[in-house]
């Protein structure tokens, strides 16, 4: 964690918090005139300098659904920060869309922008010595990337979600993206036509908004609403829903009275907190990306977070949201159940919740629990007596091919043990080829390496893979490991984050093809069924595969990146 205090200390003997702790040194006195002279000429006047100045750090692009509206989103917080009393200033930074990259080079591009954006963010705040920061994110990596510089720049801050899609709907059902990358593999196995796969392909993202379902953009957003960074009851407002533009709005008023009490991320990012947000994830069958993040984001704050803490968590704590891709609903659906708010109140009643962590509202998560309204009949999210699964819908599993574990996601699928001869493929372009050709056979354990964090480098997400194993009829018949990692989206038995890579003398890039292979989610375990003497020859034997040239910013990528164990952070 980058240390801030020097920066943001309120003003010595001041008898409440310096909203102008930062900007002062950028506005006022003599020497400051030439940077006044620059504002006023961009429509600054004193009077709006002479105002506490807010960043609005935006992740808007034209490239995806999740972030395409965040602009206009923008511009109602600002409207919101002025009519509390702040001068905000907007500034942009990049995204990359998984969903669009995937199965592509470019997806090499995602999680590696995570650090991105986190770096940008942190620069330019610091840079222009703004007062707060509310930054606007969407797609699965701005979402933690956001949070990521908040947590590093330690000032007034609040997190917005600029919402879920809203299903598409498609022959009298409701539909995600999800089904169309499975539609692709059902295609190719000559279950549907051309003609099917195109018209599902026209309906299934009927606007702006990120992926509908529980896949890693609304999982960190429920994450961090939990975590309490992000305003309670509105991450799950949908994107185009009609009341947007007010929470967007409420937004900037929130993060101006943020301000004003010196409410600082290092307060509300506690231990309490991210095994809240945790618990959040484990309950709702949310993505395995949830791990990477929120072990960056302890890392960030300087908090001690294992990932073996996941497992302990999730193993506590019951399956109760019913949602996609294991499931039967979207977000929407869930914000129409009573949101996230609701899902505090269960784990609340469970005794799961750490009721005293505080939220950017200044009251406690357990008093926002203790507000949730239940929409009467609602089945997204189960009773307390009644859970889809008695445990959490991930679990970290170590073993001679996982010396610093992996990460399995259990919902959405009943098989917790498999065994079966490996298919050893060196790149996801290779594996995908083979199930496309239908070269898969039901027993077979798939394994993907040389695609971690360095060796990627860039980690990609697998989902091109395993929808279309699901989409031939395979997804209870085999199973896939992989150094890389999963979209939320990913359903059935499959491995990722094996640590350490290949790249970096993990044992899953000594496996040959044929090799026996264990994934024994109950006892934890991912095993190959070689012994350590073997292992250690064919290390010695190990020449590593040669890779695509990757650009200048992911080869300095590949030389920071830690484990994924850690975070995959770039400390």
């Amino acid at each position: 964690m980058t240390a801030r205090n020097e920066d943001t200390a309120p003003i010595p003997g001041a008898s409440a918090f310096d909203v102008k702790h930062r900007s002062r040194a950028l506005t006022e006195g003599p020497a400051r005139a030439p940077a006044r002279a620059y504002l006023k000429g961009i429509g600054y006047d004193e009077e709006a300098l002479a105002k506490p100045i807010v960043a609005v750090a935006n992740t808007w692009i034209e490239t995806m659904p999740c972030n395409f509206h965040l602009r206009a989103l923008a511009a109602r917080v600002k409207d919101g920060i002025r009519a509390a009393g702040a001068t905000p200033m907007e500034l942009n930074t990049i995204a990359i869309s998984d969903g669009i990259t995937m199965g592509t080079p470019g997806m090499r591009a995602s999680l590696a922008s995570r650090e991105l954006i986190a770096d940008s963010i942190e620069m330019v705040c610091d840079a222009h010595m703004f007062d707060a920061v509310i930054a606007i994110s969407g797609c699965d990596k701005t979402i933690p990337g956001t949070v990521m510089a908040l947590c590093r720049l330690d000032v007034p801050s609040v997190m917005l979600y600029g919402g879920s899609i809203l299903p598409g709907h498609y022959r009298g059902e409701q539909v995600t993206i999800q089904e169309v990358f499975e539609a692709v593999g059902a295609r190719a196995a000559g279950r549907i036509t051309d003609a099917d796969l195109r018209e599902l392909e026209e309906a299934a993202s009927p606007g702006p908004g990120a992926c509908g379902g529980q896949f890693t953009a609304n999982t960190m957003a429920m994450a961090f609403e939990v975590l309490g960074i992000s305003p309670p009851g509105l991450s799950m407002v949908p994107a185009q829903d009609g009341r947007k533009p007010q929470v967007a709005y409420d937004a900037g008023r929130l993060v101006v009275d943020v301000l004003r009490r010196g409410l600082r991320p290092s307060e509300i990012i506690t231990r309490d907190a991210l095994e809240n947000a945790i618990a959040a994830i484990a309950c709702s069958g949310g993505s395995t990306n949830g791990v990477l993040h929120l072990l960056a984001v302890a890392r960030e704050r300087g908090v001690e977070l294992e990932i073996d803490d996941f497992d302990r968590i999730s193993s506590r704590t019951p399956l109760l949201c019913d949602l996609k891709p294991g499931g039967r609903y979207t977000a929407p659906d869930l914000h129409q159940a009573g949101g996230v708010p609701l899902v505090l109140k269960r784990l609340k009643q469970a005794g799961l919740l750490h009721e005293q962590a505080m939220a950017v509202t200044g009251r406690t998560v357990g008093d926002h629990a203790d507000e949730a309204t239940e929409t009467a009949g609602q089945e997204v999210v189960r009773p307390l007596d009644d859970p889809i699964k008695p445990t959490g819908g991930l679990a970290i599993l170590h073993g001679n091919l996982a010396p610093e574990g992996s990460v399995v996601k259990l919902a959405g699928h009943e098989r917790v043990r498999h065994s079966g001869p490996a298919r050893v493929f060196e790149s996801e372009e290779d594996s995908m080829r083979a199930v496309g050709a239908g070269q898969i056979a039901p027993g077979d354990v798939v394994v993907i390496r040389n695609e971690g964090p360095a060796g990627g480098p860039g980690m990609r997400e697998m989902l091109a893979v395993t929808a279309a194993l699901v989409g031939e009829g395979l997804g209870e018949e085999v199973a896939l490991i992989t150094d890389g990692r999963f979209s939320g989206a990913t359903r059935g038995l499959m491995v990722g984050h094996i640590a350490p890579e290949a790249a970096r003398g993990g044992p899953i890039g000594l496996i040959s093809d044929g090799d026996q292979i264990t994934i024994d989610a109950e006892q934890r375990r991912l095993d190959v069924a070689i012994s350590d003497r073997e292992l250690e020859a064919r290390a010695h034997r190990h020449v590593p595969p040669s890779r695509a040239d990757a650009g200048i910013a992911l080869r300095k990528y590949a030389r920071l990146v830690s484990s994924a164990s850690e975070g995959a952070v770039t400390h």
